[in-house]
């Protein structure tokens, strides 16, 4: 498909994220814009949700809302049916970990609480009520964007963050230290579910998304994920490599394409290490919540570039021309706001004029 409602260039965009994925160079570097359309549709506002079950399960009342602000968003970027991230679909509630939600987020109990805890005796369940929602939700999304925008493939765990889920932080720090043949086979073992997890979702967004995105918004020809290790933020390099750089790689084989959420400024340690992944073809550095810019970290950013990666940052307008100034534009992704289409489109042209390819 060449257009669509929400993207009428989605040829051309696709095309440069197909370049992107190769490390090419198409003029400037990539970007996602968003800002506020000049011109919006009149549409009725949807009404708001008046519990917390009707905010993350009335598909309805979700699709009504990201269709509004769809239709009401201008972008240089891929529009994204979702239905938030709270936690309710991922691979820990499939498992038996129950699942607490508010008004924006959710937390897992856990429930791997023994001495000498047994993870293969855990299997998905597909009868589980959360499980039947999250192929209802991709079945009917799929349905609903037809045309109009691409559908999220979900969030549904990572390498570390679901057994850390299912363990707690505090015993899987203990377990690295005392049980680690454990702890790499179990997560060797969950990212073996991982994979068939994803193989059954991937069937049904393919088609719509002529491949697929997931939480993390970009779109790729074939299966993408935004890897990720938030855990690794309390342990050490030769820990990460160690233990959870296996079923990483595991991960890294089966995709076609991802991206690593380099999440913290105390994960920026296992930077080398992700950087000599062959199959990792790029890495977000996001410093993390009340932290200075991405590019307050330059020599992080020079470092992903020197290995040959693609860069992903997130900053404001005006640090587009400083992260430009410094940066190659080859493999450079930048995600900013712009507080109105006009600022959006300037911003645009202005990134050609600054844009160079540095190798």
């Amino acid at each position: 498909m060449d257009h669509l409602k929400y993207k009428p260039d989605w040829a051309e965009t696709k095309e440069r994220y197909r370049t992107w994925w190769n490390h090419g160079y198409f003029g400037r570097c990539a970007m996602a814009v968003y800002a506020p359309k000049k011109d919006p549709p009149a549409l009725p506002e949807p009404p708001k949700p008046q519990s917390i079950q009707q905010q993350w399960y009335d598909l309805d009342l979700i699709n009504q809302r990201r269709q509004y602000e769809m239709a009401r968003t201008f972008g240089e970027a891929i529009p994204v049916w979702h239905g938030g991230y709270p936690g309710h679909t991922a691979i820990p509630v499939f498992l038996g970990a129950p699942v607490t939600l508010d008004w924006h987020t959710g937390w897992w109990d856990p429930i791997l609480n023994d001495d000498e805890p047994d993870v293969r005796r855990l299997r998905i369940d597909v009868q589980h009520p959360n499980y039947r929602f999250a192929i209802e939700t991709l079945q009917r999304a799929a349905d609903w964007s037809k045309g109009k925008c691409i559908v999220t493939i979900g969030a549904f765990g990572g390498c570390g963050d679901t057994l850390a889920s299912l363990r707690t932080t505090n015993r899987l720090l203990y377990d690295c230290v005392d049980r680690p043949d454990w702890v790499r086979d179990a997560e060797l073992y969950l990212m073996d579910m991982w994979c068939e997890h994803y193989e059954n979702l991937y069937r049904h967004v393919r088609e719509v998304d002529e491949g697929s995105t997931c939480w993390f918004e970009l779109w790729s020809p074939g299966k993408f994920y935004a890897s990720q290790n938030d855990f690794s933020y309390m342990i050490g390099p030769e820990m990460f490599r160690e233990l959870f750089l296996p079923a990483l790689r595991r991960q890294l084989d089966y995709l076609d394409h991802s991206v690593y959420h380099v999440d913290g400024i105390g994960a920026f340690v296992h930077v080398d290490a992700l950087c000599q992944l062959p199959r990792l073809q790029a890495l977000q550095i996001l410093p993390g919540e009340g932290k200075p810019s991405p590019l307050h970290y330059m020599d992080v950013l020079r470092k992903v570039q020197g290995y040959g990666k693609n860069l992903h940052i997130s900053i404001r307008p005006d640090e587009v021309k400083t992260a430009l100034d410094n940066l190659s534009a080859r493999g450079l992704f930048i995600a900013t706001w712009c507080s109105s289409e006009a600022e959006a489109r300037a911003l645009l042209s202005n990134a050609e004029k600054w844009s160079r390819d540095r190798g």
